[in-house]
């Protein structure tokens, strides 16, 4: 599973959403690496294997902060049903 936060310069929010990320891989019992972008991007956008996880749409480019931030409920929805689909994750 690939995981990208997509997010400009100075974001307010991009911190906030980082950490609420972070904490729904950890209740999903998914270990993935969270890639952290810089750039002209609608600010922040969190990406699951390719897919915004709000809009289901592909990444979009221009600068813009984004009101629509996604919900730990909507996190675990995507998480959860990505993971079980690899199997289970092992425990070190």
């Amino acid at each position: 599973m690939r995981i990208d936060l997509l997010r400009h310069p100075g974001c307010a929010h991009a911190e906030q959403v980082r950490r609420l990320v972070d904490e729904c891989l950890s209740a999903a019992g998914c270990d993935a690496l969270v890639v952290d972008t810089v750039g002209d991007y609608p600010s922040p956008t969190v990406l699951v294997d390719g897919k915004d996880v709000v809009t289901g749409g592909e990444a979009q480019r221009g600068r813009a902060c984004r009101l629509d931030l996604p919900t730990r409920e909507r996190l675990l929805e995507v998480l959860i049903p990505t993971n079980s689909r690899r199997g289970p994750v092992e425990k070190s």
